[in-house]
This record gives C-alpha cells, structure tokens and sequence, in this order.
C-alpha cells in the first residue's frame, strides 16, 4: 500500500483500569508479513499470555499466507490455479474457500469492479509497472480471456472450486491482508484479548478500545513526514484501509498509469484517486478500497448502496480538477 495509514498511538498509563475489568498490560508485537509490516497491539493480564497470544497469532499468519499468496510457488491458491480448465472440482481448505466466498459475494455486488479471477491480468501488469514497458495489445487481450469471477465455480456441499477456463489464476491481493487481520483478531479472542488493533501494511482492524479510552487513534493520510495532510480518528470495533498511487506508478505516450488496476481493461486508472473505507470487518475495507477506485466518485454514489456499514472518502483528481466525496461522516 503506497497511500498509507499513519498509525499515532496515545500514550495512556499501561495499567490504566477499564470499568468493570482487571489492570491490563500493553503490549506491541512487530514482524514482516505478506511483504510489509505487521503490528498487533493489545491489553492483557500479563506477559505469559501476551506472548502466547502473539505466538498464536503469528503461526496463524504464517498457515494463511502459505493458503493465499500467489507469490510462493506452492502455495494452496497457486495449486488450484494449475487445475484451470481441467473441468473438475478442487477440494480445498476451509480457509481458502472462506476467503474466495467472500470474494465472489463483493465481486457480484461490485459487477466484476473487484475480481479475484484477475490473476492474469495483475501480473501483466506488476511486470509491466516494475519494468516501466508497457504491455501490449495482444499480451492484455490474451490475459482477459482467462479472467471473470463467473468463469469460478464454488460448490459449498464439498468445499471445493473448479475454474472453468485454462489460463485463470487466482489473485487475492486485494483482500488477503484484510481477511487476514479479521483471522489475527479472532486468535485473540480465544485467549480473551479483545483491547487489541492489527495493522498490515496500513490495513488496520480494531476491536475493543484501550482501556480507559473510547478509541484508538489512528491517522489518515498518504505518510508525508511533515504531516501536514493526517487527520486523527478514534477507531473501535471497526476497520478501516487507504489505497492510492502516489508512488507506484507507469508512465507511457504522456499518460501516467497506477499501480491500481482495472480489472476491465487491464491497465492502470489514468488519473490520481485515493480512497479510504471503513467497513465492520478488515476483508470488505480492503477489497473495497479497490472496488471504490475503481468504481471513481460518481459511480460510487450509486454503488456503496450495495454495502451497508460501509463509510468511503474518495479523493480524485482527473484534468487538473479535484473532486471529493464522502458517503457519510467517518
């Protein structure tokens, strides 16, 4: 994520008492994950289950990003995507058929606008934006035929998945690191932990405030080190996710592209937009960050009825023009 979630944590005393609780300890985790940083910060009685907790949390990162990531070669997802056009079901793990549910139930309600199929596409056109050439006409109209949410079929009875056409793979690049952060949140809830925030590259989930306080306070901008476009929000019990292209980026014939894909054409959006969404849980603020760039601020308008508890900023710029809008106060 280049547009990025400032993290500005309160320095509230460690052993403040919340009502009706005992005195809890804060602690902070850090490690790579998923090619960024992940943060988890909770309360809890005391170091044993604090590390513990942390322990649980890191091994369950560890299981899903071998189940999602089409970066390691074998990988589950990576698996299933051999099996396109063999015109069988896949079993596969209750883990990755959570996940791709969920992407399919945002991809019809998005009308294709975020896509978990688009794994042809995406990497023609990560190559293309770390090489800076340009793909050709022949090279996206070759990788678009093997791409549509519809073309995947997902049979609940047996848990499994059969991609109908050869060539399609699966890319969960936009909604992996936020089903991943409401997977870390459920690991602490089994060991009691519910003051905590998970952070994944500036994908941040929160639950229950720290104690003695009504949020956590986050800051919203694009990471400039003099500050001067975060505002501060308290966050409890929700999610919320930026995606922009302030950094990465094509540029060919005069135009500049994003790193933020279309799914449609197979190229990078033409123009600046950041978004920011807050959503229940982390895997709709981060598909949906997607959907909403995509989609651009009019056709957003329309669209964020098909998501309810959602809250989106759009910041757009097309033509020298800037334009933003907000579906409801954040």
């Amino acid at each position: 994520m280049f547009i990025r979630l400032v993290i500005l944590f309160l320095l509230w005393p460690v052993d403040t008492i919340s009502a009706q609780s005992e005195s809890l300890l804060r602690f902070t985790f850090q490690r790579g994950l998923m090619g960024t940083q992940f943060n988890v910060i909770f309360y809890a009685p005391d170091s044993l289950i604090a590390q513990r907790a942390y322990a649980a949390v890191s091994g369950r990162m560890d299981s899903l990003n071998y189940v999602m990531s089409d970066y390691l070669d074998d990988s589950e997802i990576n698996r299933l995507s051999a099996t396109a056009g063999s015109g069988r079901y896949v079993p596969v793990s209750y883990d990755l058929f959570n996940v791709l549910q969920k992407a399919k139930t945002i991809a019809k309600k998005s009308d294709g606008l975020y896509d978990p199929t688009i794994g042809p596409l995406s990497q023609l056109w990560r190559r293309a934006v770390r090489r800076q050439i340009f793909p050709s006409v022949r090279q996206r109209r070759r990788a678009r035929r093997a791409v549509g949410y519809r073309l995947m079929d997902l049979d609940s009875a047996t848990r499994s998945v059969k991609l109908n056409r050869s060539g399609m793979r699966l890319d969960l690049g936009g909604i992996g690191q936020g089903f991943a952060l409401d997977e870390a949140m459920a690991v602490l809830h089994r060991f009691d932990i519910f003051a905590a925030l998970v952070d994944i590259g500036g994908d941040i989930l929160a639950d229950e405030a720290p104690p003695g306080t009504v949020g956590w306070c986050v800051g919203i901008g694009s990471g400039k080190a003099d500050g001067s476009d975060t505002t501060t929000m308290l966050l409890a019990k929700a999610a919320i996710t930026t995606s922009g292209d302030a950094y990465r980026f094509l540029e060919h014939n005069g135009h500049r592209y994003s790193h933020i894909m279309n799914p449609r054409s197979g190229l990078g959006l033409k123009h600046f937009v950041r978004v920011t969404v807050l959503a229940p849980d982390g895997y709709r603020a981060d598909a949906l960050t997607k959907v909403f760039s995509v989609a651009g601020w009019r056709k957003s308008r329309r669209l964020i009825k098909q998501f309810p508890a959602v809250t989106v900023l759009i910041v757009e710029k097309k033509k020298g023009r800037s334009q933003q809008w907000q579906s409801a106060p954040f």
